[in-house]
């Protein structure tokens, strides 16, 4: 049942990065190749910032995490896709699936043709495409007119930055414009705002393209506060945020944990943690309270054009 709702869409974008996108294109993979992901490709740490620095390529790792995400377990293939070096050597710490990446990004023309190989190899539906593939870098603005440099660096500030940017500029991804511009339904998030959901909106062109889409634009906010700047942010100034870079309000619904469901406006709560993990979006709970979503949309739109009764 709750996958009706959502079954009435050709086109669904998610856009984000790290474990948040993952978990919901994981939900939402049934719908398979009618499923894409814009991934943030702005990480500088841990393996991936090791690769960046050495080999100046985009971040891998929200790709490969969501890649992971949507490969079949268990397999021999998404086992390899998540190994992790251990040890004293060179190769310590780094994830096989980053060096794959790297390695096929080598011997292709693009970037996105080695995310396609490794979709082939593992069987994975959903299409994944880099919000970019040139690589760069986020980049705070302070108060003080100081600038941060790196997502690692941004995350850690003690206070929130007045702006974001990108450095270099880079452009978005033909596939990546086209995907949102032709969506029928658009989600933002779960993920940390600042270094997840907000890299990709920094870029013009995608931007651009998500102010001229006709989609239902959900946000999906974290289920926790963020330990980070985005801490202090209410809900509407992250909203506001998410406008003020695309141009124009475009976020129809906010999806928030709430014990309770309770509807309204623009802010809507729906029961989403996994009980067992109360740090992740339970899947079933969260295709219910999307599900949920869309109808009352869809029965606002009927009755909205319903013949007005005439009397006399």
């Amino acid at each position: 049942m709750q996958h009706l709702m959502l079954n009435q869409f050709e086109r669904v974008v998610a856009i984000g990065g790290g474990h948040g996108l993952g978990r919901v294109l994981s939900s939402l993979d049934f719908l398979g190749s009618r499923l894409t992901g814009i991934v943030a490709t702005t990480d500088n740490g841990g393996s991936t910032g090791r690769l960046r620095a050495e080999q100046d390529c985009i971040a891998w790792g929200d790709l490969r995490n969501c890649l992971s995400h949507l490969a079949n377990r268990p397999s021999v293939g998404s086992q390899l896709f998540e190994y992790r070096f251990q040890g004293e050597t060179e190769l310590s710490g780094h994830n096989l699936g980053n060096l794959i990446l790297l390695a096929l990004d080598q011997l292709c023309v693009r970037p996105l043709e080695a995310v396609n190989l490794i979709r082939n190899l593992l069987k994975i539906e959903t299409q994944l495409i880099p919000m970019s593939e040139q690589p760069t870098h986020l980049v705070a603005l302070q108060a003080c007119g100081s600038k941060v440099f790196g997502e690692i660096n941004v995350d850690s500030m003690d206070e929130a930055p007045i702006a974001l940017c990108l450095e270099p500029q880079v452009d978005a991804t033909f596939e990546a414009c086209e995907a949102v511009r032709h969506a029928d339904l658009v989600i933002l998030g779960p993920g940390s705002f600042l270094t997840s959901i907000m890299p990709p909106l920094l870029l013009p062109k995608f931007a651009k393209s998500l102010a001229a889409t006709k989609a239902q634009v959900i946000f999906i906010d974290n289920l926790a506060e963020e330990a980070s700047p985005a801490g202090r942010f209410s809900i509407e100034q992250r909203i506001a945020w998410c406008h003020q870079v695309i141009g124009k309000p475009i976020i129809h619904k906010v999806l928030r944990h709430g014990e309770q469901t309770r509807l309204g406006p623009l802010i809507n709560y729906f029961p989403l943690k996994n009980r067992h993990n109360p740090n992740l979006h339970d899947q079933a709970n969260l295709l219910d309270a999307l599900s949920a979503l869309l109808r009352i949309k869809s029965e606002l739109t009927l009755q909205s054009h319903q013949p007005l009764a005439l009397s006399c």
